[in-house]
């Protein structure tokens, strides 16, 4: 069987393959298994068209709503679900910790050379220009999209005390009740059509006031411009990994909103994040090879 797979270190880590299994880093009509790493999604669409015999495309992502609509007809596309989860939910827990505690406010000040004795009650001579600091024992935080990054987010926030709601696709009717109760919505979506824009306006009015929506799904899953308005009003803060548009552009505003804190799509940016899905595709190779169910299934080409 011939899999396509780009040259490098990477290659080590799907582990020891099957004699039958030939390596490949150019595209062929004899290619039936197509390892996507970074390298190779690069080539996309265009590579799909030098690979009439392929079978399996094994993206390194956690998601497939780039590599599904550009699958031919019969192909089985699967993603590296499990290789995000320590990079996407650990970014997510920094960034309820660092909004909760006004680190951002906090940065502002140190760059000012400003020592605040007003936020510290104990040498507090009027109020405090930094808002409330919170901690999470006792609070509540909806996870919005409860697959295995959400149950990752879950674990490392339960020893902080935490009330974690994982909402998954069932429980989505169920929103309108629990956002009021929300002090923390994380957003770990895929796009779909039932998913594009969930978090509008409707949603952002029924958010406790002061509630932090923290995205690490797809930007658009958020209706930007009800995003803008609500942090205008100071009605919630955001922490964003994602945007709708991204990149976002320069001068964009939501750069200038009050109360966002973004980064460039890096949540899951860790230093070994490849080698984990690497080493999923190696498993995915040995299953595909020997017949067995593959697994991260997440659709078919048609």
């Amino acid at each position: 069987m011939r899999v396509l797979v780009a040259e490098g270190p990477l290659r080590e880590e799907l582990g020891e393959l099957p004699a039958e299994v030939e390596l490949v880093s150019e595209p062929d009509a004899e290619v039936e298994f197509v390892v996507l790493g970074v390298e190779l999604m690069r080539r996309l669409p265009g590579l799909i068209a030098a690979l009439p015999g392929v079978r399996v495309l094994q993206s390194v992502f956690a998601g497939a709503d780039l590599v599904l609509p550009i699958a031919p007809p019969g192909t089985v596309v699967c993603t590296a679900t499990g290789a995000h989860d320590i990079g996407v939910s650990e970014w997510v827990v920094m960034m309820i910790l660092a909004l909760g505690r006004r680190l951002d406010e906090f940065l502002d000040l140190q760059r000012a050379g400003r020592w605040e004795r007003n936020v510290n009650s104990l040498t507090a001579s009027g109020p405090s220009p930094i808002g409330a600091l919170a901690d999470l024992d006792g609070a509540t935080v909806l996870i919005l999209g409860y697959g295995s990054i959400g149950r990752a987010v879950h674990a490392r926030l339960a020893p902080f005390g935490a009330r974690v709601v994982g909402v998954g696709r069932r429980e989505r009717d169920a929103l309108p009740d629990l956002l009021p109760s929300a002090d923390v919505i994380v957003v770990l979506l895929p796009l779909t059509e039932q998913t594009e824009r969930i978090v509008d306006a409707a949603f952002l009015a029924r958010c406790r006031p002061g509630a932090l929506l923290v995205n690490a799904g797809r930007g658009r899953c958020v209706d930007t411009d009800a995003l803008v308005a609500a942090l205008h009003e100071g009605r919630v803060r955001a922490a964003l990994d994602v945007t709708d548009p991204e990149p976002l552009p320069d001068g964009h505003p939501l750069w200038s909103a009050p109360g966002v804190l973004i980064t460039p799509h890096v949540a899951g940016g860790v230093t070994r994040w490849q080698a984990r899905a690497y080493r999923i595709a190696g498993e995915q190779i040995r299953r595909h090879l020997a017949g067995e169910p593959l697994i991260n299934v997440a659709g078919v080409g048609g």
